[in-house]
């Protein structure tokens, strides 16, 4: 049965045109919309069978375009576009508001003792490996030993950065400068993590397809070009908030009516982040296409033992110009 719709919606892209940096955006701010998480497992696999039965017309008679996208919404927010298995909650992109806010806000607040600088160093790795690890491109597959590796060695990376620049800083620059150590860790620790996370991408290569969707063969160089565009959307993401709040900061708490309400500064810090964040995620993330795209002369020239396999699985058929491959989050 064919829905009563005005017009079909095209479920298999975006409502957006992913090539320009506005198109990204507005899809963006869509999928990662914080209202999402609260949607029940049951209301989101519905949604996922509703796209189903769209696709193959079969749909209810009564059905709306809205209810489509809705469910199209729904389903880009929790469900991985490499294997169409819904993601944990934390992990999702549409979390980085709620769960970003209150570690960002803590690690700003809280960074004068070793104690605080540890744990907070430690809670925003293991929310950052868990992230990293639900936006992974899902055709790579990835063990626990790597997992445990890459887990391990971010968290270190920041803690030592921290540590290190925390202590150095106390001897030769003013508190405000003190203020930054948090996002100079968080950096460091996101160009550890990210790749570890996804190292089997950059050992064994990443799937690349033709325009057609014709999965050709693995590229270890589009592996290094997803990831990189990756770690520095997020360095970008958090920069302002961890950036511009210390500066607010070190302003409020020279006033005498702030000084006396300390116990608000860490909830005030939090909601300060949140809005940075409900800004800066899809911004973020629209900063380079998902569907990445890797010329063939490159391939052939960096990679000749994949592109011999292309050769092989086009057959017959001509060889694309450009290849195609899904960076991640």
């Amino acid at each position: 049965m064919v829905g009563l719709l005005p017009q079909r919606v095209d479920v298999d892209n975006s409502l957006w045109d992913q090539t320009t940096f506005y198109g990204r955006l507005r899809h963006f701010f869509w999928v990662t919309d914080p209202r999402t998480i609260t949607v029940r497992n049951a209301e989101l696999d519905s949604a996922k069978e509703l796209l189903r039965l769209y696709k193959i017309r079969e749909e209810q008679p009564d059905t709306t375009r809205d209810q489509v996208i809705y469910a199209k919404k729904l389903y880009e927010s929790a469900f991985h576009p490499d294997t169409g298995e819904r993601m944990n909650v934390i992990g999702r992109m549409s979390f980085q508001v709620p769960g970003g806010m209150i570690i960002t806000g803590c690690m700003l607040q809280y960074y004068r003792t070793v104690p605080q600088v540890v744990f907070w160093q430690w809670v925003n790795q293991s929310f950052n490996a868990l992230v990293n690890y639900t936006n992974r491109n899902a055709k790579s597959t990835i063990t626990p030993m790597r997992i445990g590796v890459a887990y391990v060695s971010a968290t270190t990376s920041a803690l030592v950065t921290a540590l290190v620049l925390k202590n150095y800083l106390e001897k030769v620059a003013s508190p405000l400068m003190q203020r930054f150590v948090p996002f100079v860790a968080v950096a460091a620790a996101n160009c550890v993590n990210i790749p570890l996370m996804r190292q089997s991408e950059l050992k064994d290569g990443v799937t690349v397809y033709s325009k057609e969707g014709q999965q050709l063969t693995e590229s270890r160089i589009a592996a290094v070009k997803g990831i990189s565009q990756v770690v520095f959307s997020r360095i970008f993401m958090a920069a302002p908030g961890m950036l511009v709040l210390p500066l607010i900061m070190e302003k409020l708490e020279s006033y005498k009516w702030m000084q006396r309400m300390k116990i608000l500064h860490a909830p005030i810090q939090t909601l300060l982040v949140g809005g940075f964040l409900l800004f800066m995620t899809p911004t973020a993330c629209a900063l380079f296409p998902q569907t990445c795209s890797l010329s063939i002369k490159t391939l052939q020239r960096w990679e000749p033992e994949k592109y011999n396999k292309l050769l092989v699985n086009c057959g017959s058929s001509s060889i694309p110009s450009v290849l195609f491959f899904n960076k991640g989050l």
